[in-house]
This record gives C-alpha cells, structure tokens and sequence, in this order.
C-alpha cells in the first residue's frame, strides 16, 4: 500500500510540474528565454515611501514578466532611487523577479 501512495504522489508532482511549464508557469525558464533588453514600463507613482523602499505603481503590462497592467505595492532594489520621485508622477520603470519576489531594479521620471 505504500507504494501505491508513493506512486500517486510522485505521478502527481510529475504532472503539476509538466502542466506549469506547458503554461508558462516556469519562472527560471521564462527568464531564461526572455531577451536581455532593459525595455521599461510606464507607469504612474501613486504613493512613494523612499523610507521604507516601496512604491505603489499603476502600471501598463511588464512584458518582460508577463504581468499585466495593475496597481501595486513593489519594493526597490535600492531606496536611493527613489529620490526625486513624487507621488503622481509619470515613471517609467524596470521590474524583475529577485527569487521570488517582483523587484523594481529601474525608475525615472517619464519626460
């Protein structure tokens, strides 16, 4: 019997992971075949918190992550760009995923 119960997870897991990357579900390899471009996004600050390192963007699609247009929290991979950034401004920005969490590498007022 506990072989059995052995099989059926292991059958399991085989499939979840097969269904994932038919669906593109695989991040490494999504990134992997993604192109090396810094290609940026646009978006509006709605609330910038340099203190802490995070900022709430509403935001057209993030090719590069498959994301589409939304408002969210993302942290910053360094608190120093957010300098001269203002709340409601026009931002073009760079986001990644940094092992497991969505990262904004990149940020600039659009102009």
């Amino acid at each position: 019997m506990k072989l059995q119960h052995f099989l059926a997870v292991a059958t399991f897991g085989i499939a979840v992971a097969a269904n994932a990357q038919i669906a593109g579900m695989n991040m490494p390899a999504a990134k992997a075949s993604a192109p090396a471009s810094t290609k940026l996004t646009e978006g509006i600050a709605q609330k910038v918190d340099a203190a802490t390192g995070m900022v709430t963007l509403k935001h057209g699609p993030i090719e590069n992550l498959g994301m589409p247009g939304m408002t969210m929290m993302f942290p910053v991979s360094d608190k120093k760009m957010l300098a001269g950034i203002k709340d409601g401004e026009q931002v073009r920005f760079r986001a990644e995923n940094v092992k497991g969490t969505i990262v904004v590498t990149r940020i600039e007022v659009a102009r």
